[in-house]
């Protein structure tokens, strides 16, 4: 199985947790899965463990504590009540990347919790650029509208600012996970962005980027950057950190493009600032309250585009997943590290 996706963070990540014990070969490796795979999938699960036979079971919540009295493995969330239904289970392989929904009693708990960092990433990374492209290129902001009343009018002047180009402009990205860093190498290889970036984590500074620092020094970088990227966890210390004070420090005329959790920023705040023309636009993934009442008035902001936190979908993210879980089965089953533990002090 192919594991060539995964990058040096998460082995650093997995590393950390000691190897689950390898359990006789004879028993049979339960996984309740609580969402559907097709048999080809399946089989790939199947195929992935070493020395055991695995069993494969669906369960929905309705059942589920049924089926978790032999479990060793599940995937998807647990609360900590199904807990006292699951005695053998050892490993929950989540089905997302973000963890703020988890059961806080089950990341306390002795079993080892792992999530998707960085599958989902490189869909996510390609809808920013795309959320980006309609703004700087004035695409959603003039000319969906003009292809809605069949139009086909200029908007400014060759040389006016109505249309920018992002060649040498500086983006700054706050969290260098999986979908940061993926961001931050379209737009420094593809685009020719500077890329300016925070992380809480010490790592080597990739080389599309040209600044790496300190959580820190994100109000600072908020102030100078173009392009403002938000990829970072939901946590109680990121929680609306892009708020009115953040919004208005940014150079008047820059963009900003939410892509990881809605709840990083305040969605009043950043109307605000849109309708008051500070910002030139806003590319939006995510929202603090998902699905996005039809009454809200980000609606009402020409300079913003949308998508329904849809951007990590696709085929590709699917066979990511896939992978990723049968990789770690193989792990599992041999002992080794698996990969993407969830730092549960962290909380991602």
């Amino acid at each position: 199985m192919s594991s060539s996706f995964f990058t040096r963070r998460e082995i650093l990540a997995s590393a950390a947790a000691a190897p689950l014990a390898l359990a006789q070969s004879a028993t049979p490796l339960k996984i309740v899965v609580m969402q559907s795979f097709d048999p080809a999938e399946v089989a790939l699960f199947e195929k992935a463990a070493v020395g055991r036979k695995v069993e494969i079971v669906e369960a929905r919540r309705s059942d589920l504590r049924e089926k978790l009295k032999d479990a060793e493995v599940v995937f998807g969330g647990l609360s900590a009540a199904d807990l006292d239904y699951a005695p053998r289970l050892k490993w929950i392989q989540a089905g997302g990347a973000g963890m703020e929904g988890f059961d806080k009693k089950v990341l306390a708990s002795p079993v080892t919790v792992t999530n998707m960092a960085r599958v989902f990433a490189p869909g996510i990374a390609e809808t920013a650029m795309g959320l980006l492209l309609c703004i700087s290129r004035g695409i959603s902001t003039y000319y969906m509208p003009q292809f809605y009343r069949r139009e086909w009018k200029e908007v400014g002047t060759v040389k006016s600012p109505d249309h920018i180009e992002l060649a040498g402009r500086v983006m700054g990205i706050v969290g260098m996970g999986g979908i940061g860093t993926e961001i931050a190498k379209r737009a420094h290889y593809g685009f020719g962005m500077r890329v300016w970036a925070t992380d809480p984590k010490p790592m080597p500074k990739p080389d599309c980027v040209e600044i790496l620092r300190e959580p820190a020094w994100f109000p600072e970088m908020a102030k100078q950057v173009d392009v403002l990227v938000s990829a970072a966890p939901l946590t109680a210390k990121t929680t609306k950190m892009f708020n009115e004070q953040i919004f208005r420090s940014m150079k008047k005329g820059s963009i900003f493009i939410a892509m990881s959790r809605g709840g990083l920023f305040d969605d009043m705040a950043l109307v605000k600032v849109l309708k008051e023309g500070h910002l030139r636009g806003a590319g939006l993934d995510v929202f603090p309250v998902e699905p996005i009442p039809s009454n809200h008035p980000i609606f009402d902001c020409a300079n913003v585009v949308m998508t329904p936190h849809t951007s990590g979908w696709g085929v590709e993210r699917q066979q990511r997943l896939v992978a990723h879980f049968a990789e770690n089965i193989r792990r599992y089953t041999i002992g080794e590290p698996l990969l993407a533990v969830v730092d549960k002090v962290a909380g991602y």
